[in-house]
């Protein structure tokens, strides 16, 4: 199994992680959470017009997939940064992964978010012993207020995509996926930051590159959608109310694997993940939140392309707040 990641620019110092790391990444995952249910539904399949089988990320411990690469990154600190505690931004689900693992690994660490950020999802980090700052107007404001507090403290800054370690991480849910269902012909990834879409790519090329990897991002937040298609980094507008797709600039090293390795970039209306919400809690009986149910909108969007495929919808997170759920359902 080849490693088929694409190199990095001359005068970078960071590594695309390959297969291998995210195989040792399993055993550090592996030791503090257990592997997530891949369910198969005949309502959805009847939906999309595929075998579809959803891979329940929202039944991890914080709710999310990204609690996987929280893991595998604080596990990798130095005696000094875990001393000197870590800082992050995030807009819920990230700041939750790295709360979580903080906890774990007995690591202070504080989470920015942006003022008017999901309560349900800034609750809980503030139950698993991580400090909140609020700051900013959105996620990339808070970001740079993490980076300057960070500097200013000494502590070890966590950026919510360009760290290796979170790549890998979190790629093992796509190594329990072809294990599970090894004959999966299509894995639909939601991208915020594109860590996820990142480690799908990573471990379906390198096991069986005719696996389909195809990302989905909210029309009314395109920079990702935008960055892949311009083989560059850009910015666009950031205003979906799916938070855990919001982000306004496209990170670098998710975009140097979407580069080289993903099939396809789908973007999909506020509305039509609205739909696809509604259409995952009745058929799955799961609470889903927005970004969760983007696999699905993008897999309904596509129609007929994936008709008579066996296709893999990673639901990534169920943090919905009450509010939303209530806007969803009353839609």
């Amino acid at each position: 199994m080849a490693n088929l990641t694409p190199p990095l620019a001359p005068g970078r110092s960071q590594q695309l992680p390959g297969l291998l790391e995210v195989l040792e990444a399993r055993r550090v995952v592996g030791r503090h959470l257990s592997r997530t249910p891949l369910y198969a539904y005949p309502g959805l399949s009847a939906l999309v017009g595929a075998e579809v089988w959803v891979k329940h990320e929202n039944h991890q411990p914080i709710g999310a997939f990204k609690v996987r690469g929280g893991v595998n990154l604080l596990s990798q600190l130095s005696v000094d940064e875990k001393a000197a505690g870590v800082v992050t931004a995030s807009t819920g689900n990230h700041g939750l992964s790295i709360a979580w693992a903080a906890r774990a690994f007995a690591v202070g660490a504080t989470i920015c978010v942006p003022e008017g950020a999901n309560p349900a999802k800034i609750n809980a980090i503030v139950g698993l012993g991580a400090e909140v700052v609020a700051y900013g107007a959105d996620f990339d404001e808070a970001r740079e207020h993490a980076e300057k507090l960070a500097a200013e403290r000494g502590s070890r800054y966590v950026h919510p995509g360009n760290e290796p370690a979170l790549i890998a991480g979190v790629a093992t849910e796509t190594l329990e996926i072809l294990e599970d269902q090894p004959g999966i012909d299509a894995i639909v990834v939601p991208v915020g930051g594109g860590s996820g879409a990142a480690g799908a790519c990573i471990v379906a090329k390198a096991i069986r590159p005719s696996i389909q990897v195809i990302a989905v991002q909210s029309s009314a937040a395109p920079a990702a959608y935008k960055s892949w298609c311009a083989r560059a980094l850009v910015e666009d507008q950031m205003a979906t109310f799916a938070e855990g797709l919001a982000t306004r600039t496209a990170f670098d090293l998710p975009q140097r694997v979407l580069w080289g390795l993903l099939d396809d970039f789908v973007l999909v209306s506020d509305e039509e993940l609205r739909v696809a919400v509604r259409a995952m809690i009745e058929h799955t009986r799961n609470l889903v939140e927005p970004a969760g149910a983007a696999s699905l909108a993008a897999a309904v969007r596509l129609g007929g392309r994936l008709s008579g495929r066996r296709v893999a919808l990673i639901c990534t997170g169920g943090n919905i707040s009450s509010a939303q759920l209530r806007d969803i359902l009353d839609h």
